[in-house]
């Protein structure tokens, strides 16, 4: 029980922004595919809405071959982003497109104890930008799943999922931003999952709250 207070004590955010938010919408897809023991492919494809749906914010497709260093718990992996990104103008109804291209290395780990389930992602990006130079991120994601009608993950299987994210940039202004979710989930069977929940968005000059729809299928 120390252990789990403390997680969710770090994944308390400084709450030291008080302007005001608007509510969007993401619809998420995750998918994982086995290739043999120790490779996978990894692709997901997500549509960031600025509102319920209809007002289209970001639409970001990834994929990545990665490398199971031990079975089911640490895994490494080598990836490619794209990201379109329509961003309103002067507070106008206008919008500007932006494509981005990234190129990302990243290491999970993950942990489970009985009906709780932790998850680290440590995230290292190269963003090329239209029209910026390369920038460079940090991230990391501390995970937190916890079984509600069962004593362990298996097939309909009912819990809560909590995250963390923190994104660091290499130039001055290393804040970017923290990602706050809370949720509940269904695990359907071994191989499929879903969540719905709320994520409020930390940036330097404001915040957002996103509602998220979440679907995970392994292959």
């Amino acid at each position: 029980m120390k252990r789990l207070g403390l997680i969710l004590l770090i994944m308390i955010p400084v709450l030291g922004f008080s302007q005001s938010s608007d509510l969007g919408n993401w619809f998420v897809y995750i998918g994982n595919k086995k290739i043999d023991d120790k490779i996978n492919w990894h692709h997901e494809a997500q549509y960031r809405n600025y509102n319920a749906i209809g007002d289209l914010e970001q639409l970001l497709l990834r994929t990545g071959i990665g490398y199971d260093l031990t079975e089911n718990n640490n895994n490494l992996l080598l990836g490619y982003g794209y990201v379109l990104s329509q961003n309103y103008v002067n507070n106008t109804d206008e919008k500007a497109s932006i494509n981005e291209h990234r190129i990302y290395q990243q290491f999970v780990n993950k942990q489970s104890f009985g009906r709780v389930n932790f998850q680290h992602r440590y995230r290292f990006e190269q963003r090329f930008i239209e029209e910026e130079d390369l920038k460079l991120r940090f991230r990391y994601f501390l995970g937190l799943n916890i079984a509600l009608n069962k004593k362990q993950f298996e097939a309909q299987t009912i819990y809560f999922s909590g995250y963390n994210e923190i994104f660091l940039n290499s130039e001055k202004d290393v804040f970017d931003r923290n990602r706050l979710f809370g949720g509940l989930g269904y695990m359907l069977n071994k191989n499929t999952r879903f969540e719905v929940g709320y994520m409020n968005q930390f940036l330097n000059n404001g915040n957002r709250d996103q509602i998220n729809l979440v679907a995970f299928f392994n292959f």
